[in-house]
This record gives structure tokens, C-alpha cells and sequence, in this order.
């Protein structure tokens, strides 16, 4: 069965604090392989048009110092979309959420409470938040990428 994910919810701003000169774009991507005429399997980045349970999603966050002054203490929040599970990134480690946003850390030191009252280890998919706190500042002009990826429920 196909899903048609909104893209408003896909597209769920990221907040950034602390740094009002610094601007901030965000898109996501559905990753789609295919496989080319000489057998080589290539990834390709497409919008996020349609998408099914399975689906690869790729969260693209673009910040750009538009200040004269370097801009320092910068932090990104994004949240996670209900119908999207976190499955990581691959450059800058955010610290992430599981509980709304009220308590942050890696992954790997965070519990989630069962309806019972117990504490299990939390997993990727029960990420509700993803943080970036840049350690340096922002030069005026300078910006980068921050991105983390998502797999459709």
C-alpha cells in the first residue's frame, strides 16, 4: 500500500536558537537505487512524491551565515515526522531526543519508560528529535550541511 506523506510534515522546520543572522533551509529526498546499464548500482536523490513503508529519506538542513559578524553558539533542532523512524547520519553526530525534546543525549545513553514503568534502551526508531550545537562559529558569509536520515513507517 502506498503512502502519501505531506510534505509539510516531511518538511517539518528545523529551529535554530541563538544565532538570528543565520539562515536556514530545509529539504528531504527519497534514496532510490538503481542499477545502470553496465551493472552498477547507482543512489539517486528524488522528492519525496510518493513514498511507501521501506522508503529511504534523506533530511537536508542548509545554514548560511547571512550577518557581518561571525555567528557563534548556533543550534539546530529538527524534529522527527510521527511517520518517519531516525536512522542516522553520516557527518556531524546530533544528540537526539526521545521524548519530545525535553531530555537530549547520543542514542546509545538514552531510555525509554514502558507502560509498565520499566526503562528499556532507547532505539533509532524512537528518536522524536535530532540536535546539532556547532562548536565554532560561523564565519559572516560562511554556512554548511547538516543532515540525518529517516526510513518511512
Amino acid at each position: 500500500m502506498k503512502i502519501l506523506i505531506a510534505l509539510f510534515a516531511l518538511l517539518a522546520p528545523a529551529a535554530a536558537f541563538a544565532a538570528d543572522n543565520v539562515a536556514l533551509d530545509s529539504k528531504v529526498f527519497v534514496e532510490r537505487t538503481a542499477t545502470d546499464a553496465s551493472g552498477k548500482v547507482q543512489t539517486m536523490l528524488e522528492p519525496p512524491k510518493l513514498v511507501t513503508p521501506g522508503d529511504r529519506l534523506l533530511f537536508v538542513l542548509t545554514y548560511k551565515n547571512v550577518g557581518a559578524q561571525p555567528a557563534s553558539n548556533f543550534v539546530v533542532t529538527n524534529p522527527i515526522p510521527n511517520a518517519v523512524a531516525y536512522a542516522g547520519t553520516d557527518g556531524i553526530q546530533p544528540v537526539v531526543s526521545v521524548d519530545g525534546g525535553k531530555s537530549w543525549g547520543p542514542l546509545a545513553t538514552l531510555k525509554v519508560k514502558q507502560p509498565d514503568g520499566t526503562l528499556r534502551a532507547a532505539q533509532p526508531g524512537d528518536v522524536t528529535h535530532v540536535r546539532w550545537t556547532l562548536a565554532t562559529a560561523i564565519p559572516a558569509g560562511q554556512g554548511g550541511k547538516l543532515s540525518f536520515r529517516g526510513v518511512v513507517r
